[in-house]
């Protein structure tokens, strides 16, 4: 008997796809290195951050909101470095300024382990911040909306997997942490951050062209087709850049700041649950620290379903429209979790929000990468992480500030979670924006 026909179709779109040209297109290695710094990022700091605000909180006696400021400040500096990354992508590419990130952040942790003061605390947080901005998130995304077109949603989708795999790595830092004590887990977690994401930074690259590639890896004739009409003509701009956005002409468009703020709401609960889920599951809800270690997985576990099938319905549909629906997700989500009194609401929580973190998380920036181009795609981004930031930071501050006065985190997590329903109204508003070359034709054709 022959193949089933579908599994041949399968073989031939998944060849056509990886191998566009007989070989494995360098831009899926890209991906796949980008995977595995996030991964070491999140399993040793972002995901890992709640975990050591407990036991910090258990040894020093620091309430919630001193713990919440660390984080705050991060955000703050994450956001006021984003115009000056975004520039040094683009003038210097991402290689550079991702091994200059990931030694700052390994520094930091080694620093970390010696801390004895909330100051001290401050300062080391900072400077892993600092190396967890230049040496991830945004420096491998400035290289994939380069290196991909008609398969954008899909590389960043896969790419972000990494961050959620450290989720599900997380229980392996919890149990370092019980088994060794935070201080050697933060010494060890330094020098691992330094033998694996560096060889992961040293794959990345900046522009095809440089290499004398094209985005997806496509033949010249066929990436232009793929442009230029048929059904991913309405996924991106001009190839050759001529209808890409200056970072000037983007802050002119309602899309750049709806899609900004949208975005920031939806990260009021995203920071929040990152800094404050295992304290509310210990502290409120009387979990161990290895039970909230398995919530975090289970969630994790959903961001990656919804991260591949993220990736794929992006590429496909309206991603306004999806972005949307997770913000809903998002709020039933956060209140499930403030006022959860048994193990079934934990668990939708925690399904809930994985999904819809998952699934619109590689959506935020295909979106600008579709609306604005890629020729300027790092300054734009940058000057949008300021306002970002605007979410990440209010959301820790905002739970941990009432908390602290309420002795929960009902209200808060509530006011966030109203916050996440209000940003679903910015992405129904954020509309593709009219390339400037046509503008400028329409209006010398008046």
């Amino acid at each position: 008997m022959g193949d089933d026909p579908s599994q041949v179709g399968f073989r031939r779109s998944l060849d056509r796809t990886l191998k566009p040209q007989g070989k494995v297109f360098y831009g899926w290695w890209m991906v796949a290195a980008g995977a595995g710094a996030q991964a070491v990022i999140a399993v040793l700091f972002n995901q890992a951050f709640s975990t050591y605000a407990a036991v910090l909180r258990q040894e020093f006696g620091w309430s919630r909101s001193e713990l919440s400021a660390a984080f705050a400040m991060a955000r703050v500096e994450s956001g006021l470095l984003g115009p000056v990354e975004g520039w040094l992508l683009d003038r210097f590419g991402p290689r550079k300024v991702m091994v200059l990130g990931i030694g700052l952040m390994g520094a930091g942790l080694i620093g970390f382990s010696f801390i004895n003061s909330l100051f001290a605390f401050y300062v080391v947080y900072f400077f892993m911040a600092i190396g967890a901005t230049l040496g991830g998130f945004l420096a491998i995304t400035v290289s994939l909306v380069n290196w991909f077109n008609r398969h954008r949603a899909k590389a960043l989708g896969i790419t972000q997997i990494g961050f959620a795999a450290g989720g599900l790595l997380i229980p392996l830092t919890v149990a370092a942490i019980e088994q060794f004590g935070w201080r050697p887990t933060a010494f060890v977690s330094g020098f691992i951050v330094w033998g694996l994401g560096i060889p992961c930074a040293m794959v990345m690259r900046h522009r095809p062209d440089l290499y004398g590639d094209t985005p997806d890896g496509l033949p010249v004739t066929a990436a232009n087709a793929a442009d230029g009409g048929g059904h991913h003509s309405r996924h991106a701009v001009a190839m050759d850049g001529s209808e890409d956005f200056t970072a000037r002409q983007a802050l002119r468009t309602s899309g750049f700041w709806f899609i900004s703020l949208g975005h920031a709401a939806a990260l009021l609960v995203v920071s929040a649950v990152m800094v404050h889920v295992v304290l509310h599951l210990t502290e409120g809800l009387g979990y161990s620290l290895g039970g909230a270690s398995r919530v975090i997985a289970l969630m994790t576990a959903m961001q990656i379903v919804g991260q591949i099938s993220g990736g794929f319905l992006g590429d496909r549909f309206d991603k306004r429209i999806i972005a949307t629906g997770c913000m809903v997700l998002h709020a039933v989500a956060l209140v499930l979790l403030a006022f959860a009194t048994n193990v079934a609401m934990v668990i939708a929580f925690a399904i809930l929000h994985g999904l819809a973190w998952g699934t619109r998380g590689p959506l935020m920036q295909a979106m600008r990468a579709d609306y604005f181009g890629t020729s300027n795609f790092g300054k734009i981004m940058g000057l949008s992480t300021m306002i970002v930031t605007l979410g990440n930071t209010t959301g820790p501050l905002l739970a941990g500030l009432v908390a602290d006065k309420t002795g929960n985190y009902e209200v808060g997590f509530t006011i966030l979670a109203a916050g996440a329903l209000l940003g679903s109204l910015f992405f129904v508003a954020a509309r593709k924006p009219t390339p400037p070359q046509r503008l400028a034709v329409d209006a010398a054709s008046r």
